[in-house]
C-alpha cells in the first residue's frame, strides 16, 4: 500500500491512497483524515485502507484523481518524534580516517542517533532553505521507517513488527555548524536545517523481496543538479537494520505511533578510493561530506564545495523495471526569506 499526505492548507495535510504506479489517488476522509490518525489505529485503519489501495490498482476505485508529486507535504508533516541513526559505519569510518582517528569499538554494537526536529519537516518538492551558503548546506540521502506504537525494551523482532511504512529522506545537514556544537558536548541543534521526506510512504509488504531483515535492498539513487551523483544500494554495508535502530530508540522509553527512525547517509565500503564517484565507475555517495572525506584522505584536503544557492537535489528509488517507488524529493537550495 502507497500513502501520502496532500498540502490542503492546514498542518498535517490530507491524507491519500496511491497508486502503485503512483498516476492515480483516492482522498480517505471518511476513513482517516490524517496520516497521523490513521497510524493511530492502524490495527482498524489499514485493512480499509488496503480495499481503497486494491480498488485504486485494479481501476474501480470511485473518484479516482491524478497524483500530482508537486502538491504532496513530506507524509507525516509533522511528527511525535523524528530520531536519525547511523547505521552505515563506512560512512563514519571515512570522517575518523580523515581526521587519522580510530573508529571506537562500540560504534559496532551501540548504535548512534540523534533527536531531530520534527515539528515542521518541509515537502518533497519544497525548497532547501538557508540564511547563508557559509553554513556549509549538505543533503544526506537516507531510508527511513514510521512506527507504530512500540513498548520500552522492545527485542528486535518485535520491533521489526511495529514497522509500518517506510520512505526516503533528504536529512539536511549545515556541516560548518557542526564542529562547534558538537564541541559542546550536547548534540545537533542548529546544524539540522529541516527535513524533507518522499512524497509517498511505502507498506514493507510492497517492497516484495527486497525489504529483507529489515534493510531495503535496492539502490538509493542521487543527483546534484542534474548530474547522477549517487546510487549505493541501502542494504549493503549497513551494520544496524531498522528492527535494531527502533529497538535502540526503545530501549529506555516507549515510541509513540508516528515516530519516524532514519538510517542515516546510506553509503557503501568502495575498495578503490580513486573509482568511488560514478564518473569513475564507482556508485558514488549521499552526501557531499563524503567526497570531501575522499579528496582528504587521498589529497591532504577536500576540493568539493557545499551546496549553493540555486543548486538541486533529486533522491529517488526504482525498481528493478524503472519505476519509482516513493516518488521523488527534488529541492532547490535557496535563501530563506520568512514565510507570511
Amino acid at each position: 500500500m502507497k500513502l501520502a499526505s496532500l498540502k490542503n492548507g492546514g498542518r498535517d495535510g490530507a491524507l491519500v491512497v496511491v497508486s502503485r504506479d503512483l498516476n492515480n489517488y483516492v482522498a480517505v476522509p471518511q476513513i482517516a483524515a490524517t496520516l497521523q490518525q490513521a497510524l493511530d489505529n492502524w490495527d482498524a485503519i489499514a485493512p480499509q485502507l488496503e480495499q481503497v489501495y486494491a480498488a485504486l490498482n485494479a481501476g474501480t476505485a470511485a473518484l479516482a484523481q491524478p497524483f500530482e508529486q508537486s502538491l504532496c507535504h513530506s507524509p507525516l508533516p509533522r511528527a511525535y518524534q523524528w530520531a536519525d541513526g547511523s547505521a552505515y559505519i563506512n560512512h563514519v569510518e571515512l570522517v575518523r580516517r580523515a581526521r587519522n582517528a580510530e573508529v571506537p569499538a562500540s560504534f559496532y554494537t551501540d548504535p548512534l542517533m540523534y533527536q531531530g526536529g520534527s515539528d515542521s519537516f518541509i515537502g518533497p518538492r519544497d525548497p532547501i532553505f538557508a540564511l547563508s551558503e557559509d553554513w556549509g548546506i549538505d543533503l544526506e540521502a537516507e531510508v527511513a521507517v514510521i512506527t507504530g506504537d512500540v513498548a520500552m525494551g522492545v527485542s528486535d523482532a518485535d520491533a521489526a513488527k511495529a514497522i509500518r511504512l517506510v520512505m526516503l529522506v533528504n536529512d539536511v545537514s549545515l556541516r560548518n555548524l557542526i564542529p562547534n556544537e558538537l564541541a559542546k558536548g550536547f548534540g545537533f541543534f542548529q546544524s539540522k536545517a529541516a527535513s524533507a521526506f518522499s512524497p509517498v510512504a511505502v507498506t514493507p509488504d510492497e517492497l516484495g523481496g527486497h525489504w529483507a531483515d529489515t534493510k531495503l535492498h535496492l539502490p538509493l539513487l542521487v543527483e546534484l543538479s542534474g548530474k547522477p551523483f549517487g546510487k549505493p544500494n541501502a542494504g549493503e554495508d549497513m551494520t544496524f537494520n531498522f528492527a535494531q535502530l527502533v529497538a535502540h530508540a526503545a530501549r529506555t522509553r516507549e515510541l509513540a505511533a508516528g515516530t519516524i527512525i532514519g538510517s542515516g547517509t546510506v553509503s557503501n565500503k568502495q575498495g578503490n578510493l580513486h573509482g568511488s564517484s560514478i564518473d569513475n565507475g564507482g556508485v558514488g555517495y549521499c552526501c557531499l561530506a563524503e567526497v570531501r572525506m575522499y579528496e582528504t584522505i587521498e589529497g591532504g584536503k577536500p576540493s568539493t564545495g557545499f551546496l549553493k544557492f540555486g543548486d538541486s537535489v533529486r533522491i529517488e528509488m526504482r525498481d528493478e523495471q524503472g519505476a519509482s517507488i516513493f516518488g521523488s524529493i527534488d529541492q532547490t537550495v535557496a535563501h530563506y526569506q520568512e514565510r507570511r
